[in-house]
This record gives structure tokens, sequence and C-alpha cells, in this order.
């Protein structure tokens, strides 16, 4: 039996990776991390390969043979190699999977590394009549003739030329392609501008950076909001620029890339590339070359970008470390800013995590030493931290569910040509339709939650947690009366009502609808900075790192939500979220006031971010959980069970808690089984068991042989979280 074969990681659900036999001259020319093409049951795969055998076998079967090598060498680095591998023992996740992370989705198709070296040109110099139907192939086409010689597809892409165009051209022989060398050389850094001069607090800070350059060291630059974080991140990263090191940086959401981008771009001149979902293939394919050659010195990106081979990394910054958006929600649950950490270790480069609101588990880390904590006490500039008042709704007057003495406060505001904030976490019209006659209330009939009232593009109810739209009733459909009305309120609600309070100055509305196309984000952070007087009214999307310098007051609407949830970190979020918005009053040279509006003005919460600061209130609830023995002081695997019916969920959770006792000589503790807080979803049954134990190591070896052995149900499907951060 031939000795020679390949360990291969397969994107599917199963956690060991496969040997296929290989011929001694693709032994040769095989290695670890390239991609190859093999035979899975009845489909072909691209997997990657994990390791290398020479030794004979005993085997009751053949092997299958891989059908090809698709990359001419290995398309990761060591480093990255050994974080896939590790993320995928410590969330407990298929390898196959997780090594995918790694690439681009045209490479995860086993298209060629070399695909953007393709140059289009003309074969057919008079085929106008054979394109006369299609605007997309007459546009390509125009483009193409303007350089005879041929045009790389990369920049086609770039002017709008979609790749299936191009195909539709070459089938028809009008255009052919020949691959050229593409080049990846890095370009040397320099200054576009001079940095600014950094008070006290950010010198100390980075000072204390630049002393750990060549080696793994994690920072908590914890800084008021406006202290000028941005600074000593654009200030370290051009030590390490200088260098010739790459510099990762993480942001929790696409909407902050643009001013960040921006303003690396204003002060550095280097190879810049952004890597996040809003991509197309081509392009996000185009920015990950850059990166894994090194030609990018700068890689700006979300979540998924912590997976990206970057060969001379030093340095990794994450700014708003606390953010849950870090946290992948489905499928494989990694945490990016503990990835991000281990990534630092692993490459011996320091690490910093930026926030004005650091997560507790980050303050935990300061506390046991292993992270050091930088603080910036001062807003940068002149600017003053706003003051922040408490509206109790239950007393005060209101209109269109804003207080009259907020009104009152707009008004004057937006006559002194100042700028205004509303912030309302909930989309679309109202959260709930409901009969005045008979209480009939519109619900989802897949979900335990109301349907929300749309009326863009046009009136209609839709369901935030299935996706499911219905048409808008007539009447209702219980009592046949024409009596529904909308209950409560949500933007584009507040929106009408703002329209018709402050007729004479405009309403800007940014939330996940009013910024689906692409470009409409920039358009309003253009109006924004034009210093006009405005109401900006939004959800989250605004609550995370913006710079609004002629915003002056902040109205929060409706916080009390987060008040009343079964999560114990509910707090902790509420907190981040009211000082977050906070911060984007006063950033300017004006003074900033914050209003919450509240029917408990009396909740701790308040008391304590009115009267004294984010920080006490982390320090407070860092006390409570080590009282409680809550994470940080304790760690957590969260099992998620779906199934048809509410009663098998907890007969199979029941059956599998007594397994893992057992196993685990009650070493883990059990809370659960217990339904989800929405039980019901899509049609489904949802329940939840949670594991706790004080050592991290033990929880681990204890799970993973448990959940390695464990057999489901094919009417179950059971997910595993390791370190959620949400209960839901």
């Amino acid at each position: 039996m031939n000795p020679l074969r390949v360990q291969v990681a397969v994107p599917v659900p199963l956690y060991d990776c496969f040997d296929y036999e290989v011929t001694a001259h693709q032994y040769a020319q095989v290695c670890v991390g390239m991609r190859v093409l093999v035979p899975f049951g009845r489909q072909r795969l691209v997997g990657i390969v994990m390791g290398k055998q020479d030794t004979p076998f005993e085997s009751s079967f053949k092997l299958k043979s891989i059908l090809d090598i698709l990359d001419e060498h290995s398309l990761i680095d060591d480093i990255t190699f050994k974080l896939l591998t590790w993320s995928s023992k410590y969330y407990l996740f298929p390898l196959g999977d997780v090594m995918h992370c790694a690439f681009p989705t045209l490479l995860r198709q086993g298209k060629p590394y070399n695909l953007l070296a393709r140059n289009w040109k003309i074969t057919d110099p008079n085929a106008q009549d054979k394109i006369k139907r299609s605007l997309k192939q007459q546009d390509a086409y125009k483009l193409l003739k303007l350089k005879p010689q041929g045009t790389p597809e990369n920049i086609l892409t770039m002017s709008g030329i979609e790749t299936a165009t191009l195909k539709a051209l070459e089938k028809k022989q009008i255009i052919e392609f020949d691959l050229q060398q593409i080049d990846f050389k890095p370009e040397p850094m320099k200054l576009a501008e001079m940095p600014l001069t950094p008070n006290p607090d950010q010198q100390t800070a980075i000072t204390h950076i630049n002393k750990e350059l060549k080696h793994y060291h994690a920072f908590l630059l914890d800084g008021v909001t406006g202290s000028g974080k941005t600074e000593v991140y654009l200030q370290v990263m051009q030590k390490v620029l200088e260098q010739g090191k790459q510099v990762l940086v993480l942001v929790p959401e696409i909407g902050l890339t643009p001013q960040t981008i921006s303003r690396f771009q204003s002060r550095f001149h280097c190879h810049i590339d952004v890597l996040h979902s809003g991509l197309n293939d081509t392009k996000r394919l185009q920015a990950w070359q850059h990166a894994q050659t090194g030609k990018a010195s700068i890689i700006l990106g979300t979540r998924s970008a912590i997976y990206t081979p970057l060969p001379n990394l030093g340095l990794i910054i994450l700014d708003e470390e606390h953010d849950l958006s870090f946290k992948q929600q489905e499928g494989f649950r990694y945490h990016a800013r503990d990835v991000a950490l281990y990534r630092a270790y692993l490459t011996k480069c320091p690490i910093i995590l930026g926030s004005a609101t650091p997560s507790i588990d980050s303050l935990a880390l300061v506390d046991q030493h292993k992270i050091t904590h930088l603080q910036l006490n001062q807003r940068a500039g002149n600017a003053l931290l706003p003051k922040v008042h408490v509206l109790d709704l239950k007393v005060a007057p209101k209109q269109h569910g804003l207080s009259e003495h907020l009104i009152h406060q707009i008004k004057d505001r937006l006559s002194k040509n100042e700028q205004v904030l509303i912030f309302l976490n909930r989309r679309g019209y109202a959260p709930v339709l409901m009969c005045e006659a008979c209480s009939w209330q519109a619900n989802c009939p897949r979900c335990d939650a109301h349907f929300t009232i749309h009326t863009h593009p046009y009136t209609h109810l839709h369901c935030h947690h299935c996706g499911l739209i219905q048409r808008m009733p007539d009447d209702c459909p219980e009592c046949k009366h024409n009596t529904l009305k909308p209950i409560g309120m949500g933007t584009a609600k507040v929106e009408d009502g703002l329209n018709e309070l402050f007729p004479d100055y405009d309403v800007i509305r940014v939330d996940r609808d009013s910024t689906s196309k692409v470009g409409s984000w920039q358009k309003i952070l253009d109006k924004i900075h034009q210093s006009q007087p405005l109401i900006l009214l939004g959800t989250q999307m605004l609550a995370k790192g913006h710079h609004f310098p002629y915003v002056t007051l902040v109205a929060i609407l409706d916080i009390d939500g987060g008040l009343l949830s079964v999560d114990f970190r509910a707090p902790e979020r509420t907190a981040q979220l009211i000082t977050q918005v906070s911060g984007r009053a006063g950033r300017g040279e004006q003074k900033g006031d914050v209003y919450l509006q509240t029917l408990r003005p009396e909740h701790p919460i308040f008391n304590t971010l009115v009267h004294h600061d984010y920080r006490t209130f982390a320090k407070e609830t860092l006390q409570e959980r080590k009282s409680a023995l809550l994470p940080p002081y304790r760690y957590t695997i969260l099992l998620r069970c779906e199934a048809r019916t509410a009663e098998q969920n907890l007969d199979f959770l029941t059956h599998i808690a007594e397994q893992l006792r057992h196993n685990s000589q009650n070493e883990i503790e059990i809370w659960g089984p217990i339904p989800a807080p929405m039980q019901r979803k899509a049609g489904r049954f949802h329940a939840h068991m949670v594991l706790l134990a004080t050592d991290r190591a033990r929880l681990h070896y204890y799970v993973e042989y448990w959940w390695a052995s464990l057999q489901i149900p094919p009417q179950i499907r059971l997910t595993l979280d390791v370190d959620p951060q949400e209960l839901n």
C-alpha cells in the first residue's frame, strides 16, 4: 500500500482531518497550508492540507486520492496556522470550517490564487452589433477599447464592471485574457501630515506602548469619550510602520471604516486595505492578497479580519473593544478580542484594546495583571465632558414621545446653529400593532414576538427575529373593527414627529433601513460635518466611535428595556450604551448636554452615571460579579438546543446534563435546562443549559471529551457557545 498520504481539513461538520493518498510527485509538491481539491462522498470539496505522512499504515480500506493541488505554495503562515488550529480546539468547532475562515470566498470556492492577474483585451474591434441588447456589456466594451493593450481585471472591477459581464463577452469571442504577474511589493511609509502634540495622558500611553513594540504586551487604553485614543493609535502605528511592519486594526462595524480609513490616509502615505463583508468577492480577494503578501501596511477590518494571514504583523489594535459585534453569534462563535490577544501572543507583538467603556472581562484581566491599564482622563483640546440630566417620563408632558422640556432644549440648540442627536435603539415605525376595541396584537406566527410596523418602502409588518414580512391588515382580524393603532415608537415614527415639531430643520435618520444603499452612510457623514443645524436620529449605529463636532445635545429616548433583561450582562451593556451615546455630545468647542428620558429615574445605573462615571459603575459591577461567582470569575459554556417541540428540547438537555455530571464528577456546575428567553423563534422551540467552572482547563477537558462522543438525534439541533456574551 502506498504510504504517502496527507491529512486534509475539509469544510464539513466533523472534527477530524481526513487522510488522502498522494503520488510521490504530489507529495513533493504539497505542503501544509496549501489548498487541495478532494473527493468527499459525492462532493468535490476544497480542503486545507494539515500534515504529511510518509510512514506505512494499516487500513482495511483504500484511501481516496486528492484530485488536484490548487496552489504553488502555502497560503497560510505558521502563526496563522497555529491560531486557526487553536481556535478550533478552544471553541470546539470543526477544523475544516475554521480553516476556511482564513480565506476569502473565491479561494474557498477553489478559484486560482492569481485570479486577479487576468488582463482583458479586445479580440473583435467591431463587435458593437453583437452586444446591442446589454448596456453592461456595452459599457465594458467601451472601457476596454480605451486600452488596446489590455486592462487588469481589478481595474475593471473597481470601475463597476462585473466578472459575469466579462465572461459573457468572452463567450461571444469578443474579448480574451492572459495572465500577468501581480506586483506585491510593499510601499515605504511616509507621513502625510505631522502628528498632533499629545497631552500628558496621551504621551504617557504612547511612551508605555512604544517600549514594548518588540514583545507581546497587552494594553487596555481606557479613555473617556473624545479623549484622543485615535491619536495614540496613530503615533504608535507610526513607529511600527517605520520598522516595515504591518498594523491590523479591528473595528466593530462596517460604518466605522470610512471615517477611520480617512484618518489613516490623512496621516500616512502607505498602502491601506479594508476587509469586511460589505466588499464584493473580487475586492475582498484583492485586499486579502495585499495583506497576505505584505503589500498592505495597514489592514482595517471587522471581526473576521483577525484570521487574515499577515507575514510582518507588528501591532494589533481593537477599537471599541467592549462592543458585542466582536463576538460571532452564529456558526463558529469566536470572540475576535480573545483571538486577537492570542494572536498577539503568538506573534510576539503588542496589542491595544481601546474603549471609553471597557468590558468587565477586560477590567478583570487588568486586576489579574495580565493587561496593562492606560487611562486618558481628559478630552482632547479644550472639550469638556457633557452634563447628564434625567427626565422622569411619569410626570413630564410629552409630544411625539419627547418631553416638553427636551423639545424646548432642542429648539434652543438649533436656533444657535448647533446640531442635536436623538438616540432610539428601535428601528421601524412602531414595535406593536394593537386593536383598541379587543386588545388583539399583531404577533409573528413563527416567533414569540410582536411584528414591527414599517412604512418604507411600503407599510407592512416585519418580524426582526425570523425576517417574516406580512401585509398590514385593514381591519382587526379578531373583531373585524377598523380600530388598529400603532403602539410605541420606532425611529421612523419619531422622524415623522420631529419633522412636525421642527419643520425648518433637516432630520436625518440613521438605521439599517436608511443606510442599506451603497454610499448612503458616507453621504450622511458628509452632511453632518457641514456645520449646519440639523437633527440626527438613529440607533446603535450612531453610538460607536463617531466624531460629530457640532453636536451639542444628545437625547436618549428609551433606555429602560435594557434594565429589564434576564441577562446578568444587561446592566453592563446599558451603562456602556448610555456612556457611548452621551460621548457624542460636546466634542467640539461648545459644551454638551445629555438628556435621558426614563420611567425609572431612581434606578442605580442612572444615579452612578450622573453623579460619578462609567469607571465607578464598572468597579461596583466587578465586585458584584466576584461575590456572585459570575463571569469573568467563572468560565462558562452555553448549550443552545432547538427542536420542533419544547418537550424534545428539555428531555434531551436533561438527559445529557446527567451524562455530563457523571463524566465530570460534579466538577462542572450546570444551570438548567430552561426555555430560552424567546422560546419560539422561526417556528422552532429553543432551550438553554449553562455549564460553569472556576477552572477553565478542567471545563474544556470534560466538555471536549463529552462533546466528541455525544450522540445527537436528527430532530435536535445543538450548538455550543464557549464564553457566551448573550444568554438569548
